[in-house]
């Protein structure tokens, strides 16, 4: 795991990104702006760009949250027990650079069962689609 201090974190993260993606905050519902992209691409971390999700796994799941059934890999992701606001989750962070993204949860579409539950700050999105060269 690529392990970098709190000052080199904040001098690189905006204020917001910092709170989520090293504090463990969470963005309001319906307000990042990845959820309702619906390019095809790859989602990566905020902080270190290591791919994470693909644009075939997102779905829309009514949460507020960018939604996936699937990472890119298992090893992209790690998972955490999360019990802080009385409530018992699972806390999901980049295996990397341990950027914290959300929380993943059972109740997602039946191709996997699960939701992973994203805050959008946390994530960078790179289209597929590649500049057309109309030089001849």
């Amino acid at each position: 795991m690529n392990k970098k201090d709190n000052a080199y974190w904040r001098n690189k993260l905006s204020t917001d990104a910092y709170q989520v993606c090293r504090e463990q905050a969470t963005e309001a519902p319906f307000s990042g702006t990845l959820l309702h992209n619906r390019d095809t691409g790859i989602y990566s971390c905020t902080c270190c760009e290591q791919p994470l999700f693909n644009s075939s796994n997102k779905y829309d799941s009514g949460c507020g949250w960018p939604s996936f059934d699937a990472s890119i890999t298992k090893e992209c992701i790690r998972y955490l027990n999360d019990d802080s606001h009385g409530m018992v989750r699972t806390e999901i962070r980049c295996s990397q650079c341990d950027s914290h993204l959300g929380h993943i949860f059972p109740d997602g579409p039946s191709t996997t069962g699960e939701r992973f539950c994203v805050n959008s700050i946390s994530l960078l999105f790179s289209s597929d689609d590649l500049p057309v060269n109309n030089h001849d």
